[in-house]
């Protein structure tokens, strides 16, 4: 891959030619950060520039911005500036696949620079286990959610990453809770919560949490990007309380990677540098359409240019869930998932919510 004249630049170096492939533009704008920071970092890094330290200059540069906002009283602007820089430190971590000390200050950063969006982003924390679940809370612009849905990454993007899909959700009468599961952001970087044989366990902890809040009424959605579409899948195969469950590119019988950088991505997940191990946990939570079945609505979306989930990788979920209450929605040129068509997806999305949660009967609470 080269960037801009192709008679003048130089081939990008393997890693940095990785971390394009991973982030590409399309993600960057995708998970929040301003277009001309996404541009400037792909330009950055292609001129050798390290893209922890790029990222965070441009967070820097937002950050600046949300100060000098504030003091003037005008807090539109700043609240834009705290959600640009929020996801340039997101990907700013993403630079690590272990958890470094790094990896760890980037992160704590990120999730300050959320925190200021406050009283329109929420911070929620669940006590679990040895330590603490956390999340954000998205509420409609009137407060009164219809709904709420609950959404997750995967391996590397978590929480406020899905800030615009709480945009799209929010705007349509959707609460929207952005969950760090166990093995995500906070949960695992500062809590020690790590993806086991339970992990569902974990993540059922948000849905009691948007049980308990008045606010929340109505039925509950679950939302799995990428590897967190397993963790939903599983949830709403097992958790009668879940009203409807979104896969979006998630593979339903996860293996240890060959690239090296995918495997440290899953050992970091697991807590645990034994193959072995790693493996075991995986094997695990293989999602077998004949002992695991999803009776709420399920929304399967894919990308036909998805070089991480094949469509045949997430048909066990369809043939788990009940063919009436299915559907699938497939982008031939979308990337993994759904990068470059992420307005109408998330348009899409909401919209199927609302009408699979709104009016839907809610078991007794």
């Amino acid at each position: 891959m080269t960037t801009g004249n192709p008679e003048m630049s130089a081939p990008l170096s393997p890693l940095v030619a990785a971390q394009h492939r991973a982030m590409p533009f399309t993600r960057l704008a995708d998970c929040g950060m301003d277009p001309a920071d996404a541009r400037r970092l792909l330009a950055a890094t292609a001129e050798a520039r390290p893209w922890q330290d790029a990222a965070e200059a441009l967070a820097e540069g937002q950050l600046e911005r949300a100060r000098l906002a504030e003091g003037a009283g005008h807090r539109t602007t700043a609240r834009q500036a705290y959600r640009f820089a929020s996801a340039a430190l997101m990907f700013a971590q993403m630079a690590y696949q272990t958890d470094t000390p790094r990896k760890r200050e980037l992160y704590a950063r990120h999730t300050a620079a959320t925190t200021a969006l406050a009283p329109h982003v929420e911070r929620v924390e669940i006590p679990y286990r040895e330590g603490v679940l956390g999340g954000w809370l998205c509420l409609p612009p009137d407060g009164a959610a219809r709904a709420t849905v609950i959404v997750w990454g995967g391996l590397s993007g978590w929480g406020a990453a899905y800030l615009p899909v709480a945009d799209a959700y929010t705007a349509r009468g959707l609460a929207c809770l952005l969950a760090e599961g166990p093995g995500q952001g906070e949960s695992r970087l500062r809590h020690g919560l790590y993806v086991d044989e339970r992990v569902t366990e974990g993540f059922a902890r948000f849905v009691d949490l948007v049980e308990a809040d008045p606010r929340l009424g109505g039925a509950i959605g679950v939302q799995g990007v990428s590897f967190g579409g397993l963790f939903a899948a599983h949830l709403a195969a097992a958790d009668p309380r879940v009203g409807a469950v979104m896969v979006n590119g998630a593979p339903a019988a996860p293996t240890v990677p060959e690239f090296r950088t995918a495997r440290e991505q899953m050992a970091a997940v697991v807590g645990s540098d034994d193959p072995n191990r790693v493996a075991e946990v995986m094997d695990s939570l293989r999602f077998d359409p004949d002992k695991h079945r999803i009776t709420c609505p399920l929304l399967l979306l894919h990308g036909g240019q998805d070089p991480l989930a094949r469509y045949e990788d997430q048909e066990p979920f369809l043939r788990a869930a009940d063919p009436a209450a299915a559907t699938v929605r497939i982008w031939p040129d979308g990337e993994h998932t759904l990068y470059n068509h992420a307005a109408e997806r998330d348009a899409y999305a909401g919209d199927w919510f609302m009408d699979h949660l709104v009016g839907q009967d809610i078991p007794s609470r």
